[in-house]
């Protein structure tokens, strides 16, 4: 049943996402008078097809794409020269019908995360705090590299960074890369060459260098009877740390009572203003600890108006779409591991992990914003890619032989073909039972 919900969504996620990106060459071509022969969803085989006027629309078998089909769109096919046909139009129409595809993916990237953003978005309230460091992890690539409590991260890899948010997605690019840290101390700046590391298992390998910021979680809730009322623990207590080792989030004083069912556990607290030692011993439910309290991190919820949303939308897609490009120029530049790139696999188990329908249209905004984003990057066969041919047509005021197209279209496909290789390997090894077939890793 699992799988099945995981396969419907992700045919929803994919086939919106397509629908509104082919839906923007067919009105545009409409709108240049180009007569389009098919509009399809999912690649061939068609299954499901009607025609209304010249136009025929089809469902195909394999849903992972889509195509628009218009006249004369390429000289191999035997252009007659008719006025409705896609090479008898202007370079300007032409290239009206191109940018829509990938506008439309933009736009619909924008609208989605105004919904989202209305609805109300809780994030970590530590996130857009200037990134003060305020525990080290021991044995990490920051403590090797003498990063201390206090440091104020300044800029990594060359990048300013103002925020949490912006040291980690920084950091988290460029994992098994050694870069450069530069940090302000004592009102003095240093810097500090280290490599993120890829700490467990995750769809996208991500770097950490074991930074964490000053924030602990709160006790919200005590259940009655419950071995955490017996040790004295109050709502509002603050965990500073279990056993002597600090305490940060809240999934990590999860995880550590989980590991000690029945055992005796020593919890630093903060009540009031006053440092507190208390001892407690987890009960056992199946195999793991229970104390009996709620816990919780601190958070800011963002309750924005409809106009606050769409400008908070603008800003959130400006800043996501820099990151990656840099990501991309990572990638060209090797900075940027190649693992971070995902394929249909692992976006149709986002799609099946998505809790709600939020989280649904989260996960299609960013989908959205990074189809558009590749379909503009100038690679023959890509829809920037022939934007840049006609470009370069327009520069030398001639157009090329088919022989010299076809050449630019084999070195697109072959740098779609590589990628496409690329992604689906990622999503292979983010099967354990596939990876475990893999020798070599």
């Amino acid at each position: 049943m699992g799988f099945a919900i995981t396969i419907v969504k992700f045919i929803f996620v994919l086939g919106v996402l397509v629908f509104v990106h082919e839906l923007g060459h067919f009105l545009a071509a409409k709108r240049v008078r180009i007569r389009v022969l098919k509009f399809q969803l999912g690649f061939n085989p068609t299954i499901i097809s009607v025609r209304r006027g010249d136009t025929e629309y089809g469902i195909g078998a394999l849903p992972l794409g889509g195509y628009v089909k218009m006249a004369g769109e390429s000289p191999e096919e035997g252009s007659t020269g008719r006025s409705d046909e896609f090479l008898s139009k202007t370079k300007w129409e032409r290239f009206q019908v191109l940018i829509m595809g990938p506008v439309m993916n933009l736009l619909l990237a924008f609208v989605l995360l105004a919904v989202v953003l209305y609805q109300g978005v809780e994030k970590g309230a530590y996130e857009d705090q200037p990134p003060v460091v305020g525990r080290v992890a021991a044995g990490s690539p920051a403590s090797k590299a003498d990063i201390r409590p206090g440091d104020r991260i300044v800029a990594v890899a060359g990048r300013d960074v103002r925020t949490w948010e912006d040291a980690l997605l920084a950091i988290g690019q460029r994992a098994n890369r050694e870069i450069e840290i530069k940090l302000l101390r004592s009102g003095l700046e240093t810097t500090r060459r280290v490599t993120p590391a890829v700490e467990g298992q995750s769809r996208v390998e991500f770097g950490q260098i074991g930074v964490l910021p000053n924030v602990h979680p709160h006790v919200r809730s005590v259940q009655s009877g419950s071995a955490a009322e017996q040790a004295g623990l109050l709502i509002g207590d603050t965990v500073l740390g279990l056993d002597g080792e600090p305490v940060t989030f809240s999934y990590q004083l999860k995880e550590a009572i989980a590991k000690r069912p029945e055992q005796p556990i020593t919890l630093d607290i903060l009540r009031g203003g006053e440092r507190m030692r208390v001892g407690a011993t987890p009960a056992k439910n199946g195999n793991e600890g229970l104390l009996g309290i709620g816990i919780g991190d601190d958070t800011v919820r963002i309750k924005p108006g409809f106009g606050e949303a769409i400008q908070l939308s603008v800003k959130k897609n400006v800043e996501y779409s820099h990151l990656i490009l840099q990501t991309l120029i990572g990638l060209a530049t090797r900075e940027t591991s190649p693992k971070q790139l995902m394929g249909p696999v692992a976006i149709a188990q986002l799609a099946g992990e998505a809790p709600d329908f939020i989280a649904t249209l989260t996960l299609m905004a960013s989908l959205s914003l990074n189809l558009g984003l590749l379909n503009l990057l100038p690679i023959p066969v890509l829809d920037g890619g022939h934007i840049f041919i006609m470009a370069l047509e327009g520069l030398a005021r001639r157009d090329f032989s088919i022989r010299v197209k076809e050449k630019m279209l084999l070195a697109g496909f072959v740098v779609i073909l590589t990628l496409m290789v690329t992604v689906i390997y990622n999503d292979l090894t983010r099967i354990s039972w596939i990876e475990r077939l893999m020798p070599w890793r």
